[in-house]
């Protein structure tokens, strides 16, 4: 290898979203969201881990709402960034960031929704927030919608079932272009939306107790958001054209567990399935293979001629993903549900695991990126990647930790070995660049950061920030545009 250096204009950085760091839930006219439910449930309760206890029915909400005190919400504190950002952005300038990518939480622009005027007092905080990023020479990198929305749409309309939500989410994403048009260049229009297939609640703010069909409940509320995210997208660029705004999937590359042609073709149709979402969003129309999909599983999609012609105009500039492990595939009769599936009973032999039980295999990263860049020919982003573990504290105050430090750089030496192979990478932003809590357990013990913040699962900590060898190991390799990998 000639040139170990990523290229000039690689952004480097790292990853949060508004819920499960902000906390401030009721500070600053903010309103309630999706995520503001997410209790904490023990992850270990049944033995083995639950990677996916984020999830929500009417009954559970109605006792939630009405007896809060019961309850442990740990996305309602999150980490405190919101009277942290100053000191936290600080360290992330410290480590080189060329980027931060974060969300903005709708309900802190329109407490419900439904309002007709935004809220000041959240968007000034973004203010802020953008402000101090801009200062360091850090480019943000916002996310519309990171896995919340105003719990009262889903009250009201059981989420994203309701074309009731697209004008409503135009209307939140022109507010923010407009006010952030000269700070934000990078956008993301909804984070991991083919996740709706694992959590309908996660994803698209739906009960799922009010559903009968659950996979018709999940396309149904992604061609919903399709359809925003195609109205938003065309809105944003009426308001600056030089903004890119991106998709986002949650890249789960399956492989066939055998040379058996059933499972091979098992695999290519999980692979199709999970293509399904940037297929859409960056060609603009449905694809042919999912029609054959909805036939055989009983889903009637109502697709307008007039969605069809916003689908088109509304077509991404690139696409962006979060990558944390490959799945195996085998054909049997249970295969579609366990495409993806975090806890899926079919291993792969050749890969370790997490302590949560993920695979981890750095070259999917790899096929993942050569595979998307073939089909679709504009800029990929990796905009998650990172290890959860349990981090010690050592008696001098140090933490080190080897093991995340392995875990990315064999992932980042990937990502330069799709790059040499002619993929456009525009970065890489690490999940996780601060310890959060954690999306699918609401766990602070399972941490993804450079930074260490002490806190527990219970919010018991002094939320001191301390950085781990991690931060040093990372400011390293941005000082020298990846070179350092190759010590």
């Amino acid at each position: 290898m000639t040139n170990k250096q990523f290229p000039k204009d690689f952004l480097w950085g790292g990853a949060t979203a508004a819920n499960q760091i902000e906390g401030g839930y009721n500070l600053g006219g903010k309103g309630l969201s999706t995520s503001d439910f997410a209790a904490y449930k023990d992850p270990y309760e049944k033995g083995a881990v639950n990677n996916f206890t984020f999830n929500v029915t009417s009954k559970e909400l109605k006792e939630y709402k009405e007896n809060p005190e019961k309850y442990n919400f740990p996305k309602r504190r999150g980490i405190d960034f919101y009277h942290h950002y100053k000191e936290d952005i600080k360290l992330f300038a410290e480590m080189g960031f060329k980027v931060f990518r974060l969300s903005i939480s709708w309900v802190r622009i329109f407490p419900t929704g439904v309002e007709n005027e935004p809220n000041e007092e959240g968007l000034k905080f973004y203010d802020y927030v953008l402000d101090e990023c801009l200062k360091y020479g850090i480019e943000p990198l916002v996310t519309l919608s990171h896995y919340e929305m105003p719990i009262y749409l889903t009250e009201k309309y059981n989420g994203w079932m309701s074309r009731e939500l697209i004008p409503l989410f135009v209307k939140y994403s022109k507010v923010v272009f407009d006010r952030y048009k000269n700070k934000v260049k990078y956008w993301i229009t909804f984070n991991e939306m083919n996740m709706n297939l694992q959590s309908i609640y996660t994803g698209a703010g739906v009960l799922p107790d009010k559903v009968e069909d659950h996979l018709q409940a999940a396309y149904t509320a992604s061609h919903h958001q399709f359809l925003a995210s195609a109205h938003a997208v065309k809105a944003g660029k009426e308001i600056n054209p030089d903004f890119k705004i991106g998709c986002m999937i949650n890249q789960m590359e399956s492989y066939a567990k055998t040379t058996k042609p059933q499972d091979q073709l098992q695999a290519l149709k999980s692979n199709q399935l999970n293509m399904f979402y940037p297929d859409v969003q960056v060609r603009g129309y449905y694809p042919s293979y999912i029609f054959q999909y909805f036939k055989e599983n009983n889903i009637n999609i109502d697709i307008t001629e007039e969605d069809k012609l916003i689908l088109k105009e509304g077509v991404v500039d690139y696409v962006s993903i979060s990558y944390y492990m490959s799945h195996v595939t085998e054909y049997r009769e249970d295969a579609s549900k366990l495409a993806g599936s975090f806890d899926s009973p079919i291993k792969n032999e050749y890969v370790e695991l997490s302590e949560w039980d993920w695979p981890i295999d750095p070259i999917g990263l790899r096929i993942s990126l050569e595979k998307l860049y073939d089909r679709y020919q504009i800029p990929l982003f990796v905009c998650e990647n990172g290890l959860g573990a349990k981090d010690t504290v050592t008696a001098d105050g140090k933490i080190h930790d080897d093991y995340r430090i392995d875990y990315i750089k064999k992932h980042l030496i990937e990502i330069k070995n799709a790059i040499d192979a002619g993929v456009e990478v525009m970065g890489y932003t690490s999940w996780g660049c601060i310890d959060l809590v954690s999306c699918g357990t609401s766990q602070m013990s399972k941490r993804y950061g450079y930074i260490y913040v002490d806190l527990d699962d219970e919010g018991v900590g002094t939320n001191k920030r301390i950085p781990k060898d991690s931060f040093y190991w990372y400011k390293e390799v941005i000082e020298t545009n990846g070179e350092s990998l190759y010590k």
